[in-house]
């Protein structure tokens, strides 16, 4: 089980997800399987709804390098969330975006 948090225009998501493996698209990560809470629960995180709703339906999805902050391999699936990144920037408490200038992958030459 994993826990991958990235960079989503305005927001922080915090995923799990049983597999993530690097893309054969350069330049990305893809998530497979995502886990989000058990319905039954009594108290309805309204974030991790819009996380269920966002990917409803995904079967994968491919994140670039440059907004994923942190992966974490885990024991358990914890619950999903959205943060909304502070207005000025692109710091999450103390967590800045690495820089990314680009790189072209290499050639067949």
């Amino acid at each position: 089980m994993y826990k991958v948090i990235f960079h989503n225009a305005n927001q922080v998501f915090e995923v799990f997800a049983r597999q993530i493996y690097q893309s054969d698209m350069w330049g990305f990560i893809e998530i497979e399987e995502f886990v989000f809470g058990e319905r039954s629960q009594i108290v309805v995180d309204p974030s991790e709804e819009k996380l269920k709703n966002e990917f409803a339906g995904v079967k994968r999805t491919y994140i670039p390098y440059q907004s994923v902050i942190r992966i974490d391999e885990v024991e358990k699936e914890g619950s999903s969330k959205i943060s909304e990144v502070p207005a000025g920037g692109a710091t999450v408490s103390n967590v800045t975006r690495f820089p990314y200038a680009g790189m072209a992958p290499p050639s067949d030459d």
